[in-house]
């Protein structure tokens, strides 16, 4: 454990931005199985943007790499492209 003041506190911010993260890094991963158990290719377009975004604001966030959200990217567009 910590006995500085300002360890402390910095234990505490991990521990809430590790939280977060994870968090957002779960809604990633569901809105990815989301497009890849689609069924329907009408309803494909929508939820690819919203996925996209998911996506581009982890990467802007650096949570995941920028080639990594491209490879999520490249890989979910051909799925709907091949329904």
């Amino acid at each position: 454990m910590p006995s500085h003041k300002s360890a402390k506190k910095r234990m505490r911010q991990t521990i809430k931005r590790n939280e977060a993260n994870r968090s957002d890094i779960g809604e990633m991963r569901t809105a990815i199985k989301k497009v890849l158990t689609l069924e329907d290719k009408a309803k494909g377009p929508e939820i690819l943007s919203s996925t996209f975004s998911v996506i581009d604001k982890l990467a802007k966030k650096g949570l995941i790499h920028k080639n990594n959200a491209a490879h999520k990217k490249a890989r979910i567009a051909s799925h709907v492209n091949s329904l």
